[in-house]
């Protein structure tokens, strides 16, 4: 919806006064105990770097496939911490940031990794049943809404060529009285629903329990542990730790956004920063008065997108839209606030909404996306096959890293695969310039986005020049 579609009224801003600038998700009583960080030396078989999902998934998976494998991860801060305690829980069977991103890179192998996401999802649905992850996993599907009459002409459009494709299994198309049947907002105008594709969970929950199922697989899980340095030692690799260090015989890398231990690989990603809020339970009545009876996963058709969907007791998580390049592409702890943001995003519920005008909200915050130019992940090796890295997710890690996971693990075994085959794995995009020009081509691109959202989805020179390239702006 459009950036001046406000509220008609200045309510919206008393319904932040109690925001507390916290992640709801890690705001959580029962969050656990963090492990000791390291101490002395340590040597295992693999070592893991990072405490979100990917690392999290690759030491699991590395146990699930050999339990002999002696397995030690290492987290600077918490597990979960960051970005896979920050999102919005969106677990997706897309391992390519979507199907229309994927066949635009890679129509040759595009109903393959349609393939493979799916079994992805459903390898992630059994390891919750299998491990008893408390992770509040449901898979309701998803809804893209159109809230333009433009956006629902080319949802509809859309939504022919993947069916003629033989690409639209379990997509189904919605016009407005049907999405409005599904959820109730007068600027809804048509939808396009995924009925298995997508799952919700407690993204923070998800990671603290899959540190659990690993460290009752035996990997021994050390936080408050940076990894500072990475070099050969014998056949294998060593890391230093501030207080430590291990050495091992294969090191995985799932830093994301953190500056990697390879350091060619850090011009691939740059921190985009996303923000959201989290509203008070709804009551029964004002549940009723939207009618979210099926609990899907929504976001809108717009370059600058919102992604909004139900907690367990009935919150609304609202986030999206503005997406922040910090100049010099720096992680820092001060961008996860921005107040500028939140109103915006106030502003832009209630006019979704209005009929949850005096809810209030009790949460919101902001965190890092790490974003490559083809907004999907990337995957290499180093130091002659002994180290491997996956990142570049783009917003969309809460499911494909576990696939991210298994490509690791197949490109230090040395084994081909259905994965390591793929042209999605086999090549990366293209790096980041240097500043000033990386801000000033993601500045232009936001600006060009923004100008096409408000122009019935015109494309100018510079977004049309990015598309053919193969290059642009996404969240």
């Amino acid at each position: 919806m459009a950036p001046s579609a406000m509220s008609r009224s200045n309510d919206w801003t008393t319904s932040l006064s109690d925001a507390q600038p916290v992640p709801y998700w890690l705001d959580d009583p029962g969050r656990p105990r963090a492990e000791p960080a390291l101490t002395g030396p340590e040597t295992c078989d693999l070592l893991v770097v990072g405490g979100g999902y990917s690392g999290l998934w690759t030491a699991l998976i590395a146990k699930e496939r050999d339990p002999q494998r002696d397995v030690v991860l290492l987290e600077g801060r918490e597990v979960g911490w960051a970005a896979s305690g920050r999102n919005g829980g969106f677990c997706a069977a897309s391992l390519t940031h979507g199907l229309s991103n994927g066949l635009t890179r890679w129509p040759g192998e595009i109903h393959k990794l349609e393939e493979l996401g799916a079994r992805n999802l459903d390898a992630i649905e059994a390891a919750v049943a299998r491990h008893s992850l408390d992770c509040d996993f449901e898979r309701t599907g998803e809804i893209d809404v159109a809230t333009e009459e433009y956006q629902a002409r080319e949802l509809s459009d859309w939504y022919e060529e993947i069916r003629s494709q033989g690409l639209a299994d379990g997509v189904e198309y919605l016009d407005a009285e049907a999405v409005r049947e599904q959820v109730d907002s007068p600027t809804f105008r048509a939808g396009l629903y995924d009925r298995r594709g997508v799952a919700m969970v407690n993204p923070a929950k998800l990671a603290w329990g899959l540190k659990r199922a690993c460290l009752d697989l035996g990997v021994r899980v050390y936080e408050h542990t940076p990894a500072l340095t990475l070099r050969p030692y014998g056949a294998g690799m060593a890391v230093r730790t501030p207080y430590g260090g291990v050495r091992a015989r294969t090191v995985a890398l799932g830093t994301n956004i953190f500056p990697n231990l390879v350091r060619r690989v850090r011009s691939y990603t740059v921190p985009v920063y996303d923000y959201a809020l989290m509203t008070e339970p709804l009551t029964d009545a004002q549940l009723a008065s939207i009618g979210w009876k099926n609990r899907q996963g929504l976001g809108d058709s717009a370059n600058q997108f919102h992604y909004f969907r139900l907690s367990a007791d009935n919150r609304i998580l609202w986030g999206g839209y503005d997406a922040i390049y910090p100049y010099g592409g720096r992680v820092r702890a001060e961008y996860d606030d921005r107040p500028e943001t939140y109103a915006k995003l106030a502003g832009h519920f209630f006019t979704c909404f209005p009929q949850l005008e005096g809810v209030r909200f009790t949460h919101a915050w902001g965190g890092a996306i790490d974003t490559c130019s083809r907004f999907s992940a990337f995957f290499g090796t180093a130091h002659r096959g002994k180290v491997a890295y996956a990142a570049g997710y783009t917003g969309l890690g809460v499911g494909a890293t576990r696939f991210g996971a298994e490509v690791m693990l197949d490109l230090l075994a040395g084994e081909r695969t259905e994965r390591t085959e793929l042209e999605m794995v086999r090549r990366k995009p293209l790096p980041f310039p240097p500043e000033p020009f990386a801000w000033t081509g993601i500045a232009l691109t936001k600006w060009s986005l923004a100008r096409a959202d408000a122009h019935d989805g015109r494309r100018n020179l510079w977004l049309r020049t990015m598309d053919k390239l193969g290059l642009g702006f996404d969240s």
